[in-house]
């Protein structure tokens, strides 16, 4: 299945449908032998079975939880990241690719305010997206330039871990949810035993999670995380909507105090095939502070305090969008689809067609148009003087 297409990023299994992987994020059918037309529900369930194999845990959680996560290791071509799932009464699974070379920040074509993000030394650091837009790849990226940099003591609770750090100037700890620790907030109250300097957490989804990781911030610990969302607003607000109304003052408190980077993703289809990163990049500022204490207002709000700090490396969606189009990676159709305000990208995108000359010049039916298209009519050829017309 991951011979049939490039840039295969997921296999899925469904019942009433084909093998299918996602290629550069649309889906498409595997043809492999044997050849098959629609899945069944024993096919499905015994391929979840060998997946699973004779764990009793993940058994249970799909029995009592109606899905399961785990990992699975196809000898040394692949290594993925599992998720089985009842729906309608049948098992569905999906299987997420993991990189098997560790990225790196110039890799990735990454800002170069991403060294800058590295360097802290204490705080909360939220990489957030959808599914697949890669935030597990760019925080392994981060780590990765923390080890070749720094002397610290990282420890990582993932579920499942995906890159494997060898040790280099720090020393990690990779310890997988399930195999290793129990549960997020489990492992997170054990980190803070373990004497580390870094902790990443795979995946803030509960309120636990949240207020340890936060309690470990402050006493010291840089802690980077991921949460599903898609921009530096929802993140904030999906952390509030955690706790109860009367906590959100205090909590506003904390967040602006310990809150140094929040970076966004998306991944846009790239001219001729792939896709390309954009991303929206928030840092930490009496501005943005005063946004996280009192909320977004008139003139207030994340977009146009991260546009005012683009000298310094931060960026918004449209701003990054721009940046794309203009080095011709995207088309303006994705540069309109995926911007935020979208009037001023469409102004932006005129601009660049006026310089390289793409500009289209056809009427558009307005009434100068017409009027400028229409044929003028000669003009009478002015009579002689003394008002005679010589005539045979």
């Amino acid at each position: 299945m991951l011979e049939t297409h490039p840039g295969i990023s997921d296999l899925l299994f469904t019942v009433g449908r084909p093998y299918q992987v996602e290629s550069f994020g649309d889906l498409k059918a595997a043809n492999v032998a044997p050849r098959i037309v629609e899945l069944t529900r024993y096919q499905t369930e015994r391929i979840a079975l060998n997946i699973i194999g004779a764990d009793r845990r993940l058994l249970g959680e799909l029995a009592a939880k109606g899905a399961c996560d785990c990992s699975y290791q196809l000898a040394d071509a692949a290594r993925f990241r599992v998720n089985i799932f009842r729906q309608r009464g049948n098992l569905s699974i999906i299987m997420r690719k993991m990189q098997t070379e560790m990225p790196s920040l110039q890799a990735l074509g990454l800002q170069p305010i991403f060294k800058e993000m590295c360097r802290e030394k204490t705080g909360l650091i939220l990489v957030t997206g959808a599914t697949g837009s890669g935030k597990t790849t760019t925080l392994s990226a981060m780590l990765n330039e923390i080890n070749e940099t720094q002397a610290f003591h990282v420890v990582t609770l993932e579920d499942p871990i995906e890159f494997i750090h060898p040790h280099k100037r720090s020393t990690f700890n990779q310890r997988e949810l399930g195999a290793d620790f129990e549960s997020y907030p489990a492992g997170l109250r054990s980190a803070l035993r373990q004497a580390p300097k870094v902790i990443l957490v795979g995946e803030m989804r509960d309120r636990a999670t949240v207020e340890i990781a936060l309690t470990a911030a402050e006493t010291g610990h840089l802690v980077l995380s991921t949460i599903h969302t898609i921009n530096a607003g929802q993140s904030i607000n999906r952390i509030l909507g955690l706790f109860d109304q009367s906590e959100e003052a205090q909590l506003r408190l904390r967040l602006s105090e310990l809150l140094r980077w929040v970076v966004s993703q998306r991944l846009a289809p790239r001219i001729g095939g792939g896709r390309v990163l954009i991303n929206e990049i928030l840092g930490s500022n009496l501005r943005t502070r005063e946004a996280v204490v009192q909320g977004e207002g008139d003139g207030r709000s994340f977009y146009d305090i991260i546009e005012a700090q683009a000298t310094f490396g931060w960026t918004t969606f449209d701003q990054s969008l721009r940046q794309a189009f203009e080095s011709g990676v995207i088309t303006e159709e994705t540069a309109n689809l995926y911007s935020t305000n979208k009037a001023r990208m469409t102004r932006f995108v005129d601009d660049v067609k006026k310089q390289r000359g793409l500009m289209d010049n056809r009427p558009t039916g307005l009434r100068l148009d017409v009027e400028a298209a229409a044929p003028v009519a000669k003009p009478a050829e002015p009579p002689p003087l003394g008002g005679f017309r010589i005539t045979k």
